[in-house]
């Protein structure tokens, strides 16, 4: 787990502990949201996105998410089949829908929300103190900055 080998960086073990802590970390919510309030991590990160972005449109999750347009567009459709978020029309744009949270889905993502903070805090903060979380946190957000302002990863299609 060492990140340095003769003074270069061992970006191929940083890559290899990034994304096994990302999935650790998303199973372990997922299966707990989906224990307590029958929805996966993804349908609550698009319901929050919801809430902090009203009247954002399925590209704009997409982009956000950084995956392809219909792939959220499906997504969107199972979140209105469950009554938490409706399509509304778009004035400025007759092609495109906005989305916003219902009562239902804006109650649901509050509980959601308390599960999901508790349950995070739980699995970061045994394994990491509160200087050296925010030292990853800082540091992620710079890279994700990088890699979103130069549009690396994103869906072609």
């Amino acid at each position: 787990m060492a990140y340095k080998t003769d003074g270069i960086a061992d970006l191929q073990g940083f890559f290899a502990d990034l994304v096994r802590c990302e999935t650790r970390l998303y199973n372990a919510l997922n299966d707990r949201l989906r224990e307590r309030h029958e929805i996966v991590t993804s349908q609550f990160e698009f319901l929050r996105f919801l809430r902090e972005h009203p009247g954002a449109r399925v590209a704009d999750l997409a982009a956000e998410f950084a995956i392809g347009v219909g792939a959220t567009s499906k997504s969107a459709d199972r979140l209105e089949k469950q009554g938490w978020i409706v399509r509304q029309a778009n004035p400025a744009d007759r092609r495109s829908s906005l989305l916003a949270l219902t009562d239902d889905g804006s109650q649901l993502l509050d509980a959601a929300e308390a599960t999901f903070i508790a349950g995070l805090s739980e699995l970061v903060q045994g394994a990491l103190d509160q200087s050296t979380t925010t030292a990853v946190a800082r540091a992620l957000r710079r890279l994700r900055s990088a890699l979103e302002r130069d549009q690396v990863g994103s869906p072609t299609g």
